[in-house]
């Protein structure tokens, strides 16, 4: 099997890198966080100390960093000086990065590799961490047809659906849509069964009424905000891990960046960055963005 070089290991990159493992191929990893590279040792990847290494004899790379700009930083080495990866990596190297980014990062990156022969794609992913560790993930490309075939020869070992949406920054375009959505219904669902607590109703009994009704969404079925009514979600474990609030909020900033370009009505999309926003700042920030639950209970 080839090689890859994964760069950022998270919450949703860790458990990657490991089906990625799991399925045969050589895996070199890097991460600031020296300890979440060192956990992936004992079943078989490379530990690598820099960009420089991690990239050596991979055919592949795949970065799952947190903003776009660390994406920029990475790639194009406008970091303290640095090298970027597409100054380092050989020239038939595939570019994967399933970071959730602002489109003309993704489009910037995109042309540079473009211009050094490099073939890029954004491939953002939905299914949060439960997703990531059942290789279940939603992987959204952006990028030619050529290159989409790549990836996905390379994706569909880490996730089950695997969607070409169009150019370079589309996929990431899409990525935003797509959570501009989630953070709504989550806002709604926490809303929705915060109001039945506070008039007595049992919230387990109100959730599968939900579930069965006109109600039904996402949440309701895999990622219950409402600790003990679904015992694997985040909910029931401290809102930890999963994906984390201040996360969220930069998603749905993304979103509204968007429709100022686009000049779109998001006003749902507005009132739900908000909401995270001062969620976040009463120390939220780190907890699951269905914690945003607490914010409509009764204190």
């Amino acid at each position: 099997m080839s090689t890859i070089a994964f760069i950022g290991l998270g919450n949703m990159g860790s458990p990657m890198a490991k089906n990625l493992l799991a399925a045969g191929f050589n895996v070199q990893v890097f991460d600031l966080n020296e300890l979440a590279a060192k956990k992936l040792e004992p079943l078989g990847a490379i530990v690598s100390a820099s960009l420089e290494d991690v990239v050596k004899g991979a055919s592949t790379v795949i970065t799952m960093l947190p903003a776009g700009s660390h994406v920029r930083a990475v790639y194009l080495g406008d970091h303290h000086g640095g090298i970027g990866l597409l100054n380092l990596v050989c020239r038939n190297t595939f570019l994967i990065d399933s970071s959730t980014i602002d489109p003309d990062s993704a489009r910037l990156v995109a042309n540079e590799a473009a211009n050094k022969g490099l073939q890029f794609v954004d491939a953002p992913v939905s299914g949060g961490v439960a997703g990531a560790k059942a290789a279940s993930l939603t992987f959204i490309v952006g990028g030619t047809e050529a290159a989409f075939g790549k990836a996905h020869a390379i994706l569909q070992h880490v996730g089950k659906n695997i969607f070409h949406a169009g150019h370079a920054g589309d996929g990431q375009m899409a990525k935003i849509c797509n959570n501009l959505m989630l953070g709504i219904l989550m806002s709604g669902t926490c809303e929705a069964l915060n109001l039945g607590i506070d008039n007595g109703l049992d919230p387990k009994v109100l959730s599968n009424i939900m579930l069965q009704s006109s109600g039904r969404n996402w949440a309701l079925e895999l990622y219950n905000p409402c600790p003990g009514v679904m015992e694997n979600a985040p909910a029931s474990n401290n809102y930890q891990p999963g994906f984390m609030s201040k996360l969220m909020l930069k998603d749905l900033g993304l979103g509204m960046d968007a429709a100022i370009q686009s000049q779109s009505s998001i006003p749902m999309g507005t009132l739900a960055r908000n909401l995270y926003a001062f969620h976040n700042v009463n120390g939220n920030e780190a907890l699951d963005f269905s914690s945003l639950f607490k914010f409509y209970q009764r204190q």
